[in-house]
């Protein structure tokens, strides 16, 4: 699952971006990238995690890392990374570890990061608020290009610097802008409707906020960031961890 940090200073990436329609070229790298099988969804929704980190090492001057050291930082084990990123084609020099900036640009490119992709958000409630005002996107290839609202006393709001617009203008925006995601924010009632909008503009990839599995073609590719049951998931974690102490100190104090 990925969630995008609210908070912090973005920082500047590795290179310059490009438009998705800058070229022919980067639409082949694109198409090429997409056509290479065989990369699962875990690995995949754990390359960002990579990526954060090595971002980090090159800011610090790093210039190789171990397996050890990378896997520790991104909080998996040096095996899952290692498998991880041979998916890649990437597997180190034994002894030395990994070149960061070799390998940042490698997976920067898996995830699209030397393109520039061009993002819509429906809904600008408290949560479009906090990604209109997030700055990390850029850095990451991602232009926020459009927040739209259903509701007409949104119409004409600044936020961030960009105008909200209706909803009714999203066709015409995907069109003009070349629009790559939908981000979905608005409450649960209403998100199958801008779903099924997205997806008649043309917009194949949809991050949902909203707590409800979304019916849509199977081209079309959807991740769900449903805050309360991942609270719920730690509150699970929580009580297994707070059970377990109580059964060892029931058992200390029978052997006392």
């Amino acid at each position: 699952m990925l969630v995008p940090e609210l908070s912090g200073d973005p920082r500047p990436g590795p290179g310059m971006f490009r438009t998705f329609r800058e070229t022919n070229v980067a639409e082949r790298e694109f198409d090429a990238r997409r056509a290479r099988p065989g990369i699962p969804e875990a690995t995949v929704a754990r390359l960002p995690l990579y990526h954060r980190v090595l971002v980090g090492l090159a800011d610090d001057g790093v210039g190789t890392v171990s397996s050890d050291a990378l896997a520790g930082a991104a909080g998996v084990s040096p095996a899952k990374l290692r498998k991880d990123l041979s998916f890649l084609g990437s597997y180190g020099t034994r002894g030395v570890g990994y070149d960061v900036s070799h390998l940042l640009d490698q997976i920067g490119r898996e995830l699209g990061n030397s393109l520039e992709w061009p993002v819509v958000v429906v809904g600008v409630g408290h949560l479009g608020h906090a990604l209109a005002n997030y700055g990390g996107f850029t850095s990451r290839g991602f232009r926020l290009v459009a927040l739209l609202d259903a509701d007409p006393s949104r119409e004409g709001e600044v936020i961030s610097g960009m105008t909200v617009r209706p909803v009714s203008d999203l066709a015409s925006l995907v069109e003009q802008e070349n629009i790559a995601i939908g981000v979905i924010a608005t409450p649960v009632e209403a998100a199958q409707e801008v779903a099924d909008a997205l997806v008649a503009a043309g917009v194949r990839s949809i991050l949902n906020f909203a707590p409800v599995v979304l019916s849509v073609p199977d081209e079309v590719d959807v991740r769900r960031v449903d805050l309360a049951s991942e609270l719920q998931i730690l509150a699970f974690h929580e009580q297994r961890k707070t059970s377990a102490h109580l059964v060892r100190q029931a058992v200390g104090g029978v052997g006392r």
